[in-house]
């Protein structure tokens, strides 16, 4: 009897002590677009070979657990404005100047690039990019004619510019999917034109485009930042803002910079 329960009370021991010893309840950490890291798998000591069967379905990772180098690419849309002296900055480009009242608005365009993420850390990564995107701004005015008072011809006059876009952007994965970057942005010139339109009673009866690229500066500076979500398939969505930090133009006559307000898609592989 005292044999049995000393089997017994050993026993209860040896269960305690594994159970202890045990890691169940620690916590991993988190790989750089964070995700909690896998636990590493225990060693045994022979392979076991499983039979197939209709029932053995193979796994698939998560591609954004993986800590890996990752690129992709982005397009979207793009909602362009010039801030600053505006509307003196494009009557100087183009010559355009009426005499009624002028409004400003964004000019909408695209974007497409493609990106490479560089994990650094855990939740955190840096991601270099090069994009095509559209910027600029649109003015809508009135111009009244001398022989006729009643009539005001609609004047419209639009900066059409586009650059290469290289931003490099710091990343925070505040959850697993869900983060915010900020970073400096470099942007090139690549074409720039005004387009002057004047018309009325809905028709138009005046165009002109005019370049005036070599008035621009070649190379604009900008501090973009936003908030993304990246899902598991490679999709993901973000949302930005891009804050001009030199004038656009170049020989100094106007103090005018760019903004813009990006959203957009990309696929991650």
């Amino acid at each position: 009897m005292k044999i049995s329960c000393l089997s017994g009370g050993l026993a209860a021991a040896c269960l305690l002590i594994a159970g202890v010893a045990s890691p169940a309840s620690a916590q991993g950490s988190r790989d750089a677009y964070g995700n909690p890291k896998a636990a590493p798998s225990p060693r045994t000591s022979a392979p076991v070979r499983r039979a197939a069967s209709a029932y053995n379905k193979p796994t698939t990772s998560n591609p954004v657990s993986n800590s890996g180098v990752r690129f992709g690419f982005r397009a979207g849309l793009n909602l362009a404005d010039v801030q600053g002296d505006a509307v003196q900055s494009f009557t100087t480009l183009a010559g355009y100047a009426p005499d009624g009242a002028i409004t400003r608005q964004m000019r909408p365009g695209f974007f497409a690039g493609v990106y490479a993420t560089l994990p650094v850390g855990p939740g955190f990564a840096i991601e270099p990019g090069i994009s095509y995107s559209e910027k600029g701004a649109v003015l809508r005015g009135t111009l009244p004619f001398p022989a006729l008072d009643f009539v005001r011809a609609r004047v419209s006059g639009t900066a059409r510019l586009a650059y290469v876009d290289v931003p490099v952007l710091a990343k925070v994965f505040i959850t697993p999917g869900f983060y915010v970057y900020a970073g400096p942005q470099a942007s090139f010139l690549v074409s720039g034109k005004a387009r002057v339109e004047a018309g009325a009673f809905g028709f138009t009866a005046y165009r002109q485009d005019f370049d005036v690229s070599n008035q621009l500066r070649k190379v604009d500076f900008a501090a973009v930042g936003g908030l993304g979500y990246q899902l598991n398939n490679g999709l993901g969505l973000s949302a930005g803002y891009e804050y001009g930090l030199t004038s656009i133009d170049s020989g100094n006559r106007f103090d005018a910079q760019n903004r813009v307000i990006k959203v957009g898609l990309n696929y991650s592989f």
